[in-house]
């Protein structure tokens, strides 16, 4: 009998995730709570419906990253949502696809190496403040529950000298966020319904510029 906790990730098929991929990211989450009592990696209120809130909700983005990119960046990857989620789905796409987490905290990127080895990821855990990196670059950056879009775009602007896509992760003032930073930035952008949130939204942002 199929595990009805890992039948809970169908509703990511249509985003071309396999099923060969389910009991990885089933097993991420377990492994989420269970590490979760020790040290803060999600909110507690929040461990019932991690794998909605969190793993899911990470996960739905992966139709909006170009495969044949090269280099992905997670700038504040936590307990690695999005960063270890979407290389776990990309190991199994066989993507070469390589993932940079940026992580200040010591106990997080211990964590996030820890679960790195144990699903042979090709992910690199940067522990370091990212605000205090100069001269970046990543094909792809990604953001979820990281910080608000205007000290996001002015990272980006400042420490990241090459980037072709960020995409970004939006709650429910999402709409107003992004008429806000349109007076002082111009940039193109797709955007995308979230599957586990009705209020919230995805954007995939290109040729991000200040005015």
């Amino acid at each position: 009998m199929i595990d009805s906790n890992i039948l809970n990730y169908s509703c990511l098929e249509p985003l071309d995730v396999s099923r060969e991929t389910f009991p990885d990211l089933e097993e991420f989450r377990k492994i989420i709570i269970k590490k979760n009592k020790s040290i803060n990696l999600i909110s507690k209120n929040t461990e019932k419906i991690c794998k909605e809130r969190h793993i899911i909700d990470s996960a739905q983005i992966v139709d909006l990253i170009d495969l044949n990119r090269t280099i992905c960046t997670d700038i504040g990857s936590g307990s690695g949502l999005p960063g270890i989620v979407l290389a776990i789905i990309m190991k199994h796409k066989n993507s070469k696809m390589k993932f940079k987490l940026y992580e200040k905290s010591f106990h997080k990127s211990n964590f996030l190496k820890e679960v790195s080895n144990k699903f042979n990821l090709n992910v690199e855990v940067l522990h370091r403040d990212i605000f205090k990196e100069k001269n970046l670059s990543s094909d792809i950056i990604v953001a979820r529950a990281f910080k608000p879009i205007p000290v996001i775009f002015n990272l980006l602007h400042n420490n990241f000298k090459y980037f072709k896509e960020v995409i970004l992760f939006l709650g429910k003032n999402g709409k107003k966020l992004l008429q806000d930073v349109l007076k002082d930035w111009n940039f193109e952008y797709d955007e995308k319904k979230s599957i586990t949130n009705s209020e919230s939204t995805i954007l995939k942002i290109k040729n991000l510029q200040k005015v």
